[in-house]
């Protein structure tokens, strides 16, 4: 069915369950060890998703801040500590976009770092995914079979069969009688304390600013620029988009959210192509939030890995691809760089030393700087 810019058939179902692979864990995470409410984060997920795919028209992930989930779950943060960085995270997207500075970063950027940072993404995603996978090689070497077949197709899509296979072999285990049934549960109204914005930015906040830069914006609106050159999202764009939203989400017990290119790159892997993606996603966390919010962490946890791990493990293979448009020691090098310090170390540093690298050389070989998309 198409309504306007937006499809709703099976590609688009199929494509908005792409990224599942970085949501499950985290999102389980944080309510398991956090304690955060699943019906509040799940439906936060869900009208971001939602609006943000009502303004794009265009597949736009909606994912959790990588460096923010991961501290939180591992000093176990309280419910207040998250939201209380999403927050902080909203006033400094909203300060990045209002003053022009993420439009300044993006144009020293040059397209040879953000080729690093997709390969990169895609090296780490590759790496958790054989992680994922080898918990049950047959199940993923039989996941990897069904993408390779069926991500094309547009009757029975790869992702759709795979969240189909999952819920057989849960059905098989026994671990859907785990479900406590349907009970309706809206989500509650929460706060935070003021001094917990400051020490969640020193915490992980402040990590969490590169990263963002490099993989949610610059990335982001570079494949944006790269599916859809019809259709570009500056990056100053996105930046406003992540301000608002997580100015937003704290208040109804959502986590700290943001987009990211690995994302995209599932989505439109699997068959996503416009905002429908978005609404479809929107509309399934939403349920899962008011009627599964009793058994949902228990049921993402028992879903087969390996499936998600096959997943990721194409979509990593994808975000390498990228690179193929880089030649010359000018564009390589930078590149290199990038890759090398943000598999070894992290993205935000590989981002950094790669933008570093770039205008070095430029400067050695005697000319000016070049734009992100020269």
């Amino acid at each position: 069915m198409r309504i306007g810019d937006f499809r709703f058939n099976l590609s688009e179902l199929a494509g908005s369950m792409g990224d599942f692979g970085t949501l499950f864990p985290l999102a389980v995470g944080y309510m398991a060890v956090c304690g955060l409410d699943p019906t509040g984060l799940l439906v936060t997920m869900g009208l971001a998703n939602i609006v943000t795919g009502l303004v794009y028209r265009l597949p736009m992930p909606i994912e959790p801040m990588k460096v923010l989930a991961v501290m939180a779950i591992a000093q176990a943060w309280s419910p207040s500590m998250v939201y209380a960085s999403a927050f902080a995270m909203g006033l400094v997207w909203v300060l990045f976009a209002a003053t022009g500075l993420m439009g300044l970063v993006a144009r020293v950027t040059p397209r040879a770092v953000v080729r690093g940072i997709q390969v990169s993404l895609g090296i780490l995603l590759g790496i958790q995914a054989l992680q994922m996978v080898q918990t049950q090689w047959v199940v993923g070497i039989a996941a990897v079979a069904v993408v390779v077949v069926f991500r094309r197709s547009r009757y029975a899509p790869a992702a759709l069969l795979l969240m189909i296979m999952g819920l057989a072999i849960m059905l098989a285990r026994g671990d859907l009688a785990r479900i406590e049934g349907l009970t309706f549960r809206l989500p509650g109204l929460h706060g935070f304390a003021p001094a917990d914005l400051w020490r969640s930015l020193v915490l992980a906040g402040f990590a969490q600013v590169p990263l963002t830069a490099a993989n949610a914006v610059i990335a982001t609106s570079a494949l944006i620029a790269q599916y859809w050159p019809e259709r570009p999202v500056p990056e100053n764009r996105l930046a406003w988009n992540m301000g608002i939203m997580n100015l937003a989400v704290p208040f109804l017990g959502g986590m700290p959210l943001c987009h990211g290119s690995g994302g995209l790159a599932a989505q439109y892997y699997f068959g996503a192509r416009t905002g429908g993606a978005n609404i479809i996603e929107g509309f399934l966390e939403i349920s899962m939030g008011l009627f599964l919010a009793g058994s949902i962490a228990s049921l993402l946890v028992l879903f087969p890995m390996s499936i998600i791990g096959a997943m990721m493990l194409m979509v990593g293979l994808e975000l390498v691809r990228f690179a193929r448009d880089l030649s010359g020691w000018r564009q390589l090098l930078p590149a290199a760089v990038t890759v090398v310090l943000s598999v070894a170390v992290n993205m935000a540093l590989g981002f950094a030393a790669g933008v570093a690298v770039h205008h070095l050389v430029e400067k050695v070989a005697g000319r000016g700087p070049s734009r992100a998309g020269e």
